[in-house]
């Protein structure tokens, strides 16, 4: 019995196993799209004063950036796997013209700087996602309660242009997205035990959302980092 109980298991860590490696396969199709979309857009003057040189542009982005992931995350499961991927695709693109304009207000040794650190910092706390046995449902439950009272505590900074509350946000936003990083990373291999690998487009459906999931964890990561540690030209 025990040895048909370590087989079941093994099925399922194999099975999360291959799962995962598309979640981080399109995540990282996704950050390139979006490093080549904000490498294009901060060099075409066109495209900024199009974008940026208008509130109408900006705001029509702005609301795209925001929409799209949750048109994504409601519509995916009635979705094809080729709409989900172009949906997935046109959202990386976007938010890389979105961010174009940190290209041009942080300095690129800035940039790098903490892109390698996200990027560690993210490796560290996805693999402890994936071998930690500790269940971090809870940890999730507070760092999203977290994550709200840092979106209003934004929005409020919008209007006092606090620099002490803006670091504040910085530091706090660093520990919220480092925390979600490991929680999205247990709970989207959970799902990838149970995935039906002979269903291709269950799968990619899955596997896009997963990649949505760690994309967005990675950004804000790497948002946060920036402003803490950034220099402005």
């Amino acid at each position: 019995m025990e040895t048909l109980r370590d087989g079941v298991r093994t099925a399922s860590v194999s099975v999360a196993s291959v799962f995962m490696r598309q979640v981080y396969q399109w995540m990282t199709v996704g950050l390139l799209v979006t490093a080549g979309s904000a490498v294009y857009v901060a060099n075409s003057p066109a495209i900024l004063q199009a974008l940026f040189g208008n509130t109408i542009g900006f705001i029509a982005l702005a609301i795209a950036v925001v929409a799209l992931p949750l048109v994504l995350s409601g519509m995916i499961s009635r979705l094809s796997s080729g709409a989900a991927t172009v949906l997935f695709v046109v959202y990386s693109a976007l938010m890389g013209a979105f961010l174009s304009s940190v290209l041009l207000v942080y300095t690129g040794a800035s940039v790098m700087q903490a892109f390698l650190t996200a990027a560690g910092t993210f490796a560290a706390m996805s693999v402890y996602g994936t071998v930690t046995r500790r269940d971090l449902t809870q940890m999730g439950s507070f760092l999203t309660m977290g994550l709200i009272g840092l979106i209003i505590a934004m929005l409020v900074n919008l209007f006092l242009q606090s620099t002490m509350l803006e670091f504040v946000i910085s530091a706090i936003g660093v520990l919220i997205f480092t925390g979600l990083t490991a929680y999205d990373t247990q709970r989207i291999r959970a799902f990838g035990e149970n995935a039906p690998l002979g269903d291709t487009v269950a799968v990619r459906r899955g596997a896009l959302l997963g990649a949505l999931t760690l994309y967005l964890d990675f950004i804000n990561l790497f948002l946060m980092l920036l402003r803490l540690m950034g220099d402005r030209r």
